[in-house]
């Protein structure tokens, strides 16, 4: 038998997805239900090992080839590019990236450089460009929503979902930049090296979406 597939699962919701998309498919999840702190774990039936990391680092495992297979959010993808295939979209994890304002504001009015926070500078840099607006880019880590409440920036991108810690901190939605579901990616060698695999794998997955 080949050594097991490696596939990288993002921590959390997605995670949880996939475990129950996994074992619709018939694979045995035990040791991902009961894993503890561990963060490699055996997926037997599908002879592969699942890798439990944080978004970035699956694109990064995958990019890399220590891992074979990613499932990532399409905002991870497209924030931080990289040589790999997106095979499917798994249709979970689903939200929108937004731009964001204070409630009554019109982000549009004025002739003067907007200023916008964001967890995803690539994304919201490409949006504005799109647009034709030379907007000033500041990075933050944290809870974005706080960045206009304390009045600096004029606006935010970023994912979401229901739009409720938007409303419960004064903001609204201005325009949605762009849908976000969970991907398979795959990396390229492991594509060409272990093609039957993988595409097997992919298979199943599509069957049971």
């Amino acid at each position: 038998m080949n050594k097991p597939l490696r596939i990288a699962l993002t921590k959390g919701r997605l995670e949880k997805d996939t475990i129950g998309l996994f074992e619709k498919i018939g694979f045995d999840c035990t040791a991902l239900r009961e894993k503890g702190r561990k963060l490699i774990l055996p997926v037997p039936d599908a002879n592969a090992e699942a890798v439990l990391a944080k978004a970035n680092d699956v694109i990064t495992y995958v990019e890399h080839g220590v891992c074979d297979i990613g499932i990532v959010g399409k905002d991870t993808i497209v924030e931080m590019g990289g040589k790999f295939f997106e095979l499917v979209d798994l249709g979970f994890g689903k939200c929108q990236f937004a731009l964001a304002v204070k409630k009554g504001s019109d982000f549009y009015s004025g002739f003067g450089v907007k200023t916008i926070a964001t967890k995803y500078p690539n994304i919201a840099r490409n949006y504005f460009e799109s647009k034709g607006m030379d907007v000033e880019i500041v990075k933050i880590e944290g809870s974005v929503e706080l960045a206009p409440l304390l009045e600096l920036a004029d606006g935010i991108v970023d994912i979401v979902e229901t739009g409720a810690t938007l409303r419960e901190n004064g903001l609204e939605v201005a325009e949605y930049i762009m849908p976000v579901s969970a991907r398979v990616i795959v990396n390229t060698v492991s594509l060409k090296m272990r093609q039957k695999e993988i595409e097997n794998l992919i298979k199943l997955i599509e069957e049971n979406l």
